[in-house]
C-alpha cells in the first residue's frame, strides 16, 4: 500500500486559507468553526494551530493575500489613457467590482471590534496603503487633475475611512452611515479631491448600503 503524501506546513497553510475563504463567504465567518474548515482540508485542529493562532489571524492573512492578488493599485500603473483623479475613481470602482474581496470584508466588519484586530488592520492600511496613495495623489498633482496641497494628510486619512464608517467600530444608523459618507465626499472634495463621477457614486452607494445591513 502506498503511503499517503505528507503535506508540508506550507500546503497546509494554503489549503486551510482556501477551504476558510470559501466557507467564510458561503457560510458566513462567524458561523464557520474551524472544525468546518479543517473537515473541508481533511486534517485535525492541532494542524490548523500549527499554522495559525486564530480564525482571526486566517482572516487577515486572507485579506492581504486577496489585496496583494489583485493588487488595483499596481494594475492602475500602467493606464496612460487616464490621469491622476481619474485613476482614483477607477480604482473605487475597481474595488467595489471585487465582489469576492468585498464579501470577504463584509464578513470582517464583526471581529473589527476586538481592539486588538482593530488596531492591527489599522496598522497593515497605514504600512501598505499610504504610500500607494500618496503616489496615486502625487501623480495627480503633477498632472493638474487633483488640486490640492494635502496629498500627505490625504493619504494617511484615506485608508482610515472605511473603519470611521464600520458600524462595529462606531456604531451608528443606516441613516447616520449615510449621512457620514456624505461628509467625507464633502470634505474630501473641499480639499481637492472630488472623487465622485456617476459611476463610483454607484459604487459608493452600494458599499453604504453593504456595511449598513
Amino acid at each position: 500500500m502506498a503511503r499517503p503524501i505528507k503535506k508540508t506546513p506550507e500546503q497546509w497553510k494554503t489549503e486551510i486559507l482556501s477551504a476558510a475563504q470559501k466557507l467564510f463567504i458561503s457560510k458566513g465567518y462567524e458561523e464557520t468553526s474551524i472544525s468546518d474548515i479543517m473537515a473541508m482540508v481533511g486534517g485535525a485542529k492541532g494542524m490548523f494551530y500549527r499554522c495559525f493562532q486564530s480564525k482571526e489571524e486566517v482572516m487577515q492573512t486572507l485579506g492581504n493575500q486577496m489585496f496583494f492578488e489583485n493588487n488595483p493599485f499596481e494594475a492602475l500603473k500602467g493606464r496612460a489613457d487616464l490621469n491622476g483623479l481619474q485613476k482614483v475613481r477607477e480604482l473605487l470602482a475597481v474595488n467595489q467590482s471585487d465582489t469576492k474581496r468585498n464579501s470577504l470584508n463584509l464578513q470582517a466588519i464583526s471581529i473589527l471590534k476586538d481592539p486588538h484586530i482593530l488596531a492591527t488592520a489599522i496598522e497593515a492600511n497605514k504600512r501598505i496603503l499610504t504610500p500607494l496613495w500618496f503616489e496615486l495623489l502625487e501623480e495627480g498633482k503633477r498632472d493638474g487633475s487633483i488640486k490640492t496641497e494635502y496629498t500627505k494628510e490625504l493619504s494617511e486619512i484615506l485608508p482610515l475611512i472605511n473603519f470611521w464608517l464600520m458600524p462595529s467600530v462606531y456604531p451608528a444608523t443606516a441613516e447616520e452611515i449615510h449621512h457620514k459618507y456624505l461628509f467625507i465626499i464633502e470634505v474630501l472634495s473641499k480639499m481637492g479631491l472630488p472623487l465622485l463621477d456617476n459611476k463610483t457614486e454607484a459604487f459608493a452607494e452600494q458599499f453604504i448600503s453593504d456595511i449598513s445591513r
